[in-house]
């Protein structure tokens, strides 16, 4: 999966304009907008699909509101803001590059395409994956787990490239690549276990599937023992047979076969 991190003006501009106002400045920029060019302002809201389509060949119908903004003073100081925390999040991206490929290549096991990410201001707060092989990213990064923005961008690659299920089979789907993005691949990069981590709504699912997840990875059965002591994930072994096809799947066969044996799976105490 090869990525492109980018600052386009007409992105930026389009998610200034049309998601919450980021500043007394923008909004009132906005507000100036909509009531001198009320039409055109309309018709903006129509190209989203298309800068995040074809970025390098857009032109749009009426540049007339891209230009306003162009021309202001404060979008230029925004943009150079913009730029900064685009390096910032590269460099989050560039240095785990080499254990992120690692992690879709033996866990993940399924080619992932070329992503663009058009990087906004994390004032708005968006992450937005709406369209194929690309993302709108503007999210604060957390001074503290400056890690989290990756896990949440890794989540939402990996879900949006795997057959859709809605319901009780979605939380299943959902579940296994929190194993593999929340829980493996903070776990790989640590050397410390992070099996705890995530939606604790999901928590007890993924305890069911645990055992399982062990087959998957090919940890053999002899060493489950110490997986469930590393990760304070307990179960009785002698219970389950050992499922040695899974080992041989990806992460979307996987998820079909939990979801296809999950009467077995979801071991309820009755």
């Amino acid at each position: 999966m090869n990525t492109n991190f980018i600052v386009n003006d007409y992105a930026l501009i389009w998610n200034l304009l049309f998601q919450a106002s980021i500043s007394e400045n923008i909004y009132k920029l906005k507000q100036k907008l909509w009531d001198t060019y009320k039409t055109e302002y309309n018709e903006t809201y129509k190209d989203k699909e298309l800068i995040l389509k074809d970025v390098k060949n857009f032109i749009p119908n009426n540049d007339i509101i891209y230009n306003f903004l162009l021309e202001n003073r404060n979008y230029e100081k925004l943009k150079k803001q913009v730029e900064k925390y685009r390096l910032e999040i590269m460099k989050i991206w560039d240095k785990n590059k080499k254990i992120t490929n690692q992690l879709i290549k033996t866990v993940i096991r399924k080619e992932l395409p070329n992503y663009t990410f058009f990087v906004v201001s994390k004032e708005l707060n968006i992450l937005d994956h709406s369209t194929k092989g690309s993302m709108i990213i503007g999210r604060p990064i957390d001074s503290k787990n400056q890690m989290s923005i990756l896990y949440e961008i890794l989540m939402n690659i990996v879900m949006d490239n795997l057959k859709y299920y809605d319901a009780e089979d979605k939380k299943i789907k959902r579940a296994i690549v929190e194993l593999a993005v929340l829980n493996e691949y903070p776990t790989m990069i640590d050397k410390k276990s992070h099996y705890l981590s995530g939606d604790p709504e999901l928590l007890s699912l993924k305890r069911y599937l645990y055992p399982y997840w062990l087959m998957y990875l090919g940890i053999p059965k002899d060493d489950f023992f110490s997986y469930m002591m590393r990760d304070n994930i307990s179960f009785e072994i002698n219970k389950y047979a050992y499922e040695k096809e899974l080992k041989k799947m990806n992460i979307e066969e996987f998820i079909g076969f939990c979801i296809r044996n999950k009467k077995y799976i979801i071991r309820e105490p009755k």
